[in-house]
C-alpha cells in the first residue's frame, strides 16, 4: 500500500513542478507583449547618404566613348568638397588648343565688325555730301545757274552713294552677326575644354580609385564617391514583418567590425519588394526570402564611415 501511494504522489507532483514552470514563462512574455517590446531583427549593410555614385569621364568630341587619363588628383580615402578637381583627361591639351583658337577668331570677328562699321559710317558720309550738291545743283538749275547735265550727273552720284551707304550698313551688320556667332563658338569651346577636368559633383569622400593615369576611363567609370557625412544601415526586413515596422523607429545596429553598437532612426521605408541580398550564415536560411528595404539613419556616421557595404545585424524597436 505504502508504494502505491507513493506512486501516485509522484504523478500528482510532477504536473504541478510544469504548471508552475510555464506560468511564469507565459506570465513574462504576455507582459513583454502588453508592453508593446516587440522587436524586428534583420540583415543589412552600410552605405552612405543617396548610396555610391561612380564618377565617369564627360564625353567629348574628342572622346565619344571615353578618354585617357592624364592626371589624378586625389586618392582613396581623400575627402573633398563640390567642384574640386579631381582628375584631367588627355583630352585637355587639344580642347585647350581649340578655345583658344575660338577666342582669336573672335577678336578677329570683333575687329573686322568695327572695320565694317567705319565703313559703313564713311559710306553714309559721302553719300549725306552727295545728296546735298545733288539738291543744290537742282535748285542752281531752276534759276538756269547750272546746265542740265550737271544736274543730273550730281543726281546719279547722291544715288550711287546712297547705295553705297545702304550696302555698307547691311555688310556692318553681317560683321556683326560673325561677332555674335564667334561669341557662341568661344563658349562651345570653353564647355568642351571645361569637360576634360573632371570634377567632384558633391561634397564626400572618395571610397576606391577605378583607374590610373595612363588608362581609359570607359563605363566601369574613374572613381567612387560616397557622402559619407551621413551614413544609412539599409535593413532588409521580411515582409511578414514590415507592418511592425514605422519610419521615426529607433534600430540598433551591430558587428564585430564596429567599435560597439550603433544607435539610428527608421527615416525611410522603400517601396518595392525585392529578393534579399544580405546572406547570412545560417545554411537554413530561406536564399529567396522576399524583403523590404528599410533605410535607418545613423545617429553618428564617423565609425560607420570607412566600412561601406559592411554586412550588420540591425534590430529595429517595433514597440515605439
Amino acid at each position: 500500500m505504502k508504494r502505491k501511494t507513493q506512486k501516485n504522489s509522484t504523478r500528482l507532483f510532477t504536473p504541478t513542478i510544469l504548471i508552475l514552470t510555464i506560468l511564469p514563462s507565459f506570465f513574462f512574455t504576455s507582459l513583454a507583449c502588453a508592453q508593446g517590446n516587440r522587436q524586428v531583427s534583420a540583415l543589412g549593410r552600410l552605405q552612405p547618404e543617396g548610396g555610391i555614385i561612380r564618377i565617369g569621364a564627360p564625353s567629348t568630341p574628342e572622346s565619344i566613348s571615353g578618354s585617357i587619363l592624364e592626371r589624378l588628383l586625389v586618392k582613396e580615402g581623400d575627402r573633398v568638397e563640390a567642384g574640386t578637381l579631381l582628375a584631367v583627361t588627355a583630352s585637355a591639351t587639344v580642347l585647350n588648343a581649340r578655345m583658344k583658337e575660338a577666342r582669336a577668331e573672335h577678336q578677329s570677328a570683333i575687329r573686322a565688325s568695327e572695320a565694317a562699321r567705319s565703313q559703313a559710317e564713311e559710306s553714309c558720309v559721302r553719300a549725306d555730301v552727295a545728296k546735298r550738291e545733288a539738291d543744290r545743283r537742282v535748285r542752281l538749275l531752276a534759276q538756269k545757274l547750272a546746265s542740265e547735265e550737271e544736274t543730273e550727273s550730281a543726281l546719279g552720284q547722291a544715288e550711287a552713294t546712297a547705295a553705297s551707304c545702304t550696302a555698307a550698313k547691311a555688310n556692318a551688320l553681317y560683321a556683326q552677326s560673325r561677332v555674335e556667332v564667334a561669341a557662341v563658338r568661344v563658349e562651345v569651346a570653353q564647355a568642351e575644354h571645361e569637360r576634360a577636368y573632371i570634377k567632384a559633383p558633391f561634397g564626400g569622400r572618395i571610397l576606391d580609385v577605378l583607374a590610373h593615369p595612363g588608362e581609359f576611363i570607359g563605363l566601369e567609370g574613374l572613381l567612387e564617391l560616397g557622402r559619407t557625412d551621413k551614413m544609412y544601415a539599409i535593413a532588409e526586413v521580411y515582409e511578414t514583418d514590415i507592418k511592425s515596422v514605422k519610419v521615426g523607429q529607433r534600430a540598433t545596429v551591430t558587428s564585430d567590425a564596429l567599435p560597439g553598437p550603433l544607435g539610428g532612426k527608421v527615416e525611410l521605408i522603400r517601396h518595392k519588394v525585392r529578393k534579399q541580398d544580405v546572406i547570412g550564415t545560417d545554411p537554413a536560411a530561406d536564399k529567396d526570402a522576399r524583403i523590404i528595404e528599410v533605410e535607418i539613419l545613423l545617429d553618428d556616421p564617423e565609425p560607420a564611415a570607412s566600412l561601406t557595404h559592411l554586412q550588420v545585424q540591425i534590430i529595429i524597436d517595433a514597440g515605439n
